[in-house]
């Protein structure tokens, strides 16, 4: 049994001295070459999965940027267009020009209107101390006009007084002049019997009626003095009056006189309103100035003009477009990702994108994800709250800005379709 054995182990086990069979020769290769090739293809396909796992990617995506629409500020004709569509125009440069004769005359009117409420401002400002000193000289006069009144009623009261003095005075004279006149005229009616039956002389008569005679002119002198008397009081008393009238006047002027603070602060409420009037008319002047400008429409920056509408001889209105200029220098991708896409999409993360125009690869950094889907920014965004809700994947927009010095040449135009990578490991 031993031997047996050892045999059946040789049969099974050739000696490596024995020379292989060619069939065995020929498996062994083919084993060795599938397992080659079973080894290539594994790592080819893990060097793809790789590949495709390391970015994200989208062909809804295209070159944005900003579009500048060239509008009127002012109303006018259209007397010369300087441009054209797809004419390149630098900033600052003139596209349209519009007549400006009439916002000329404007701005004279308003030079003139400006320069007329200067020199109302200046006539206010001289008003000032003109007014002050006019109310504080009237101020005084009135206090003096007082005092001269004041003194001119102590005087007419005075000599009111002094005439009811001699108007008493008088009336007493005729009091004594009465009598002495009866005792004169007694004497001349005895005087008279007496010279009638010659007891008398004549001459003693003719004495009698002398004395009658002059005590009645006394007594007429005396009443004439007292008649002279109260017309003196009646002056007087006018007098009186005239200075009562003179010291109300004089109050008068003095509370006329007292409003100078009143007087003065409307003057220079005048002047402050004449001050505010050259504002306004400044205001206005710089506007027609302003207007004026506006006749010269120039290209607020530099780019390619399109959308051109405005013709020579067009009247337009403000606001209305005339052309659009698109610069070319800050253009960006805006890639619109699938919601599933975002999850490994940061800010900051490469991008190396292709444009269908042009056989080059360009770079950039994504900027940033949008805050929203692009239905919800549409003018109808969809409401699912209606019953018929169908799941949407959505897109969400991506800026990507291109990395210095991509865009040197300027080919890249906003709308032009790209493909964009962005590299996520």
């Amino acid at each position: 049994m031993p031997e047996t054995a050892a045999e059946d182990r040789k049969t099974e086990f050739p000696s490596k001295s024995k020379p292989p069979l060619p069939g065995q020769t020929r498996r062994s290769a083919v084993r060795i070459i599938v397992l080659f090739v079973i080894l290539i293809l594994l790592a080819g396909g893990y060097l793809v999965w790789r590949h495709l796992n390391a970015y994200e990617s989208t062909d809804d995506a295209q070159i944005d940027g900003h579009i500048n629409a060239i509008s009127a500020r002012i109303n006018g004709n259209v007397i010369q267009v300087l441009t054209d569509d797809e004419k390149w125009a630098n900033a600052g440069d003139v596209l349209v020009r519009i007549d400006p004769k009439d916002y000329e005359v404007a701005v004279a009117k308003a030079e003139a209107d400006l320069a007329d409420a200067e020199a109302a401002f200046q006539g206010s400002r001289t008003d000032i101390p003109i007014s002050s000193i006019n109310t504080a000289s009237q101020l005084k006069t009135a206090h003096s006009t007082r005092v001269d009144a004041t003194a001119f009623l102590t005087g007419a009261q005075r000599q009111l007084n002094a005439s009811r003095a001699r108007l008493e005075t008088a009336k007493a004279q005729v009091r004594e002049a009465e009598a002495n006149y009866k005792n004169a005229a007694d004497d001349v009616v005895r005087y008279k019997q007496l010279v009638g039956k010659d007891e008398i002389s004549r001459q003693q008569y003719d004495t009698s009626v002398a004395a009658a005679e002059a005590a009645k002119a006394t007594l007429d002198a005396r009443t004439a003095a007292v008649t002279e008397a109260e017309q003196n009081i009646s002056v007087a008393q006018s007098a009186v009056e005239q200075a009562n009238a003179r010291i109300t006047q004089a109050d008068a002027s003095v509370q006329a006189a007292l409003t100078a603070p009143q007087q003065v602060a409307v003057t220079k409420s005048r002047a402050q309103s004449a001050q505010a009037q050259v504002a306004q008319k400044r205001a206005l002047l710089d506007q027609a100035k302003l207007n004026l400008s506006y006749c010269t429409i120039v290209a607020p920056v530099s780019g390619i003009v399109g959308k051109k509408t405005v013709e020579v001889g067009q009247n337009i209105s403000p606001g209305e477009q005339l052309m659009a200029v698109v610069p070319l220098e800050d253009v960006w991708v805006t890639a619109d990702f699938k919601e599933t896409q975002l999850r490994r999409i940061q800010p900051g993360q490469v991008v190396k994108f292709d444009v269908d125009a042009y056989h080059r690869e360009y770079r950039g950094k994504v900027e940033g994800v949008g805050g929203a889907s692009g239905s919800r920014f549409s003018l109808l965004p969809p409401e699912n709250a209606t019953g018929n809700y169908v799941k949407v994947v959505q897109r969400i927009p991506v800026r990507i800005n291109l990395d210095p010095g991509q865009n040197n040449d300027h080919r890249l135009r906003p709308g032009m379709s790209v493909d964009p990578r962005v590299y996520v490991e």
